[in-house]
């Protein structure tokens, strides 16, 4: 008998938490977080990552193959302008040049014996000429007969035409001497090529090869890279922008540059290039649309890094990590709130609704505040026409202000925005409380007309 009053008294007790819990449930105090709405600076960026690099750097590579018989230089080292970097072996370039010698000479000598031909042939010509003129004019006066006539006449014919092809022989004999001189003008340079000059003064920022090694030439195909000179006074980040970032991007932004080489040390940069054409990577389900920026690194904020008893050390060196803010837009004093605190509805509680023009409709006897959306209870006959309504709502932008222990929805037109804070254009004004967390009231569990207070009594006097 005792142990079934005392089941019977669990399940009241039991019954009784249920329905104290569903009460309470259904009135239920959501705590929050406040701060007020503010006027501030802001500024709006474009964060990416990239790599240090020089903005001008030049590849030298040998124009010949062969094998690297002098080295003059090493990584690191400054080379001025037309300064000797290495040497490629001259010794099958020398016996080009030899061959292509001895054909000029060649070529010279065809040419001399073909103009002495031309002359002799030219005389002979002139001898048949003269003969057959002769023979015309007396076989005219029937003097001499038709067949010595003839024979005047192939003689002439045969002397003409041996003329003509020496001339063409001379002709052939001069294009061949001009042949042979460019072939030789080619050798030639090919053995100057062999000799490596700087192009450029600067910094020798990679060496690629060493001595002894034998290197492929420009001439027959991508040819081998022997180093890098590059200026190192000039440094920037390279740096890929998402395609949703771009538009935002412009040249002549200003930047802050952070080099991973220097903790807490923030650089000042310039926009100096926005790529008009993408990078694309990743399989095509998942692309990735970038478009490549430079950032110049501006010398006069890191002139203090610089020893000028060692000019020939730099701060920074290509390949260094780099993260750079780009900004793209700036407002000056204006009203601002934590980033966080703006969340988009499309409706507020069930039994309330919300009009086309993305207002909840007021109740006759509630008075509406200036940028507050009030509700009303939807009655059952109306309850049709309000689901007609809700189906056409897009979804807002708007804030929670903490009044009278209430939150109250204000819808708002932002602007501009930071990694903290955005900028409310329209909606707010300077003092307002504005509900600010925790993130998942904001989401998700306030609604217009819900009851809210402060975490905590030591949190909200700090926020006064």
């Amino acid at each position: 008998m005792k142990r079934i009053l005392f089941i019977a008294l669990g399940l009241v007790v039991v019954l009784v938490v249920i329905i104290m819990f569903t009460k309470g449930s259904g009135n239920l105090t959501i705590e929050v977080t406040v701060e007020k709405a503010k006027r501030r600076n802001i500024t709006e960026t474009v964060s990416a990552s990239g790599k240090v690099q020089p903005e001008v750097q030049v590849k030298i590579s040998s124009d010949v193959s062969g094998e690297i018989v002098d080295l003059y230089v090493k990584e690191g080292d400054t080379v001025k302008q037309g300064q000797l970097l290495a040497k490629i072996d001259p010794k099958i370039y020398f016996s080009v040049v030899e061959r292509a010698q001895a054909a000029v000479s060649t070529s010279r000598a065809n040419l001399a014996n073909s103009k002495a031909r031309l002359t002799q042939v030219q005389a002979q010509f002139a001898n048949a000429d003269a003969s057959f003129a002769r023979s015309k004019k007396l076989f005219d006066q029937g003097a001499i007969s038709q067949a010595e006539f003839d024979q005047a006449k192939a003689t002439y014919e045969t002397s003409k035409a041996d003329v003509q092809a020496t001339m063409e022989t001379v002709s052939a004999s001069d294009f061949n001497v001009n042949s042979a001189m460019a072939s030789l003008k080619e050798a030639s340079d090919n053995l100057n090529k062999t000799s490596i000059y700087a192009p450029v003064g600067g910094t020798v920022s990679k060496l690629n090869v060493e001595k002894g090694e034998r290197v492929v030439g420009t001439s027959q195909m991508a040819g081998t890279e022997l180093l890098i000179i590059a200026n190192l006074y000039e440094m920037e980040v390279s740096v890929e922008v998402n395609e949703n970032d771009i538009l935002r991007v412009h040249t002549g932004d200003t930047a802050s540059v952070e080099v991973d080489a220097y903790n807490n040390r923030k650089f000042k940069g310039i926009v100096t290039e926005v790529a008009n054409s993408a990078n694309t990577v990743g399989l095509s389900a998942d692309q990735v649309t970038n478009f490549p920026v430079k950032v110049r690194i501006l010398r006069g904020s890191y002139s203090d890094l610089m020893d000028p008893a060692k000019p020939s050390q730099f701060p920074f060196r290509p390949g260094m990590s780099a993260t750079v803010d780009i900004m793209t837009k700036s407002a000056l004093q204006v009203i601002t709130v934590p980033i966080q605190s703006v969340t988009t509805r499309n409706d507020t509680v069930k039994g309330k609704t919300m009009d086309i023009a993305g207002k909840q409709e007021a109740a006759p006897e509630e008075e509406e505040d200036q940028g507050e959306v009030k509700a009303t209870d939807v009655k059952e006959k109306d309850r049709k026409t309000a689901a007609e309504k809700t189906e056409t709502i897009t979804s807002f932008e708007c804030v929670f202000v903490l009044r009278d222990g209430k939150a109250k929805l204000v819808p708002v037109k932002v602007g501009v925005q930071d990694n903290m804070y955005i900028e409310i254009v329209r909606g707010l004004k300077e003092g307002d409380e504005v509900i600010s967390g925790p993130y998942s009231a904001v989401s998700r569990q306030l609604y217009n007309g819900a009851e809210a207070k402060l975490r905590g009594k030591d949190w909200a006097e700090k926020k006064k």
